[in-house]
């Protein structure tokens, strides 16, 4: 018996089977979501001149202490008004440009005005500068913004367009074929027998890659039979990623290793010291990589969440595609761990993470109310109460 490849050997391995999918250019309106192919370089200085960021006056340092001359009014969108002389003060409002000469904003609820004349009422000695966002404050122009395989969120896109940017340069998603067997699957909603069961691995793997892929071509409840189920991984050879769930272990009805063998394919890894989601295999079948992964849902959840998202953010661009770990304190006593890494099915919250009593990898009524993944790594010694152990957050 071979012996069980580590999980961050098996995770690199798989990442090694996969290339970057081509960049390509979209307006900044449908780029949500991509992760940026380039580093992005401001084409432009923010804030191009200094600006107010009050409503109130703009004054010289030197005149501080007032009173001034009301001679003009600076609106936002607009050139700034004539430049301040000593003892002149201006109209500014919230995002307008500070005239020549003034170098301070004091805000229009610290002054009181008689006609044309402005006295401190509250604010005896400004600071200078106050109330101002000066020239490239934010950023100079040639600047890196977001380095390359950012995640384009809502904050990243209104970076790239105050940097100048209408389009920018991101990575293709990836086409992604689900493929889930077994005779015992029905169409969700349908009814069962004793023998049959609702296919909700289709459901939840699809809906755990939405918005990550350019496709997800569902291809559901193939039946344990060889020559249909390689006609079906054939038909998704044009896809970037083929991803069985179920059949992957070594039964006599579990066919999808010999099925990819039949194919052609090269199987890189088959079976991963982790519980649950032992039974991985990845490889290739030509230009196309192919993951398959156990049927119980916990654990096709978990081996999706650690081998199958990242390869997708890795063929999408992303500099980061791994999960992220975070760290919180056990709520309970946690037991050593043998050589199988454990992804525990856990509830963080104020007081810390609690693993439910239950890890049956078929249960999905535990993964549904659960909102974390506890990562005890491969031969990880006992955790007392409040302990800092790493969970992925699900």
């Amino acid at each position: 018996m071979s012996a069980l490849l580590p999980l961050d050997e098996a995770q690199q391995r798989l990442i090694a089977l996969a290339a970057r999918l081509p960049a390509e250019t979209l307006s900044v309106h449908d780029a949500l979501g991509r992760y940026i192919a380039t580093d992005l370089i401001a084409k432009r200085e923010q804030p191009a001149a200094d600006m107010s960021a009050m409503d109130g006056y703009a004054i010289r340092f030197e005149d501080r202490n007032g009173p001034w001359t009301l001679v003009g009014e600076c609106p936002a969108g607009r050139p700034p008004c004539r430049a301040l002389k000593a003892g002149e003060t201006a109209r500014i409002f919230t995002g307008a440009l500070l005239p020549e000469g003034a170098d301070t904003v004091v805000m229009q609820e610290n002054v009181g005005a008689d006609g044309d004349t402005i006295r401190l009422t509250a604010e005896p000695s400004p600071e200078k500068g106050r109330h101002v966002r000066h020239q490239g404050g934010d950023f100079n122009q040639g600047s890196v913004g977001l380095p390359a395989g950012s995640l384009l969120n809502a904050a990243a896109l209104g970076e790239a367009v105050i940097a100048g940017y209408g389009e920018v340069s991101v990575g293709t998603l990836p086409r992604v074929a689900v493929v889930s067997t077994g005779d015992e699957l029905v169409a969700p909603g349908s009814d069962t027998l004793p023998h049959q069961i609702p296919a909700s691995n289709d459901v939840m793997l699809s809906a755990m890659l939405s918005g990550l892929t350019a496709e997800t071509r569902s291809l559901s409840r193939i039946p344990d039979d060889m020559d249909i189920l390689c006609q079906t991984l054939e038909s998704a050879k044009d896809c970037d990623i083929i991803v069985t769930i179920g059949g992957a272990s070594v039964g006599d009805h579990d066919l999808v290793g010999p099925a990819f063998r039949k194919l052609g394919a090269a199987i890189d890894f088959y079976k991963i010291a982790m519980k649950p989601g032992k039974p991985v295999m990845a490889g290739r079948l030509g230009k196309t990589v192919i993951l398959a992964l156990p049927g119980n849902p916990a654990s096709a959840f978990v081996s999706a969440t650690l081998f199958l998202l990242p390869l997708i953010r890795f063929m999408a661009g992303a500099g980061r595609y791994l999960p992220e770990y975070q760290s919180v304190p056990a709520s309970e006593a946690l037991p050593a761990i043998g050589p199988r890494a454990q992804f525990l099915r856990a509830k963080v919250d104020q007081a810390g993470i609690t693993p439910f009593g239950s890890q049956d990898s078929a249960k999905l009524s535990v993964l549904a109310a659960a909102n974390a993944l506890l990562y005890r790594p491969a031969g990880a010694e006992a955790a007392d109460v409040g302990e800092m152990v790493p969970y992925i957050a699900i």
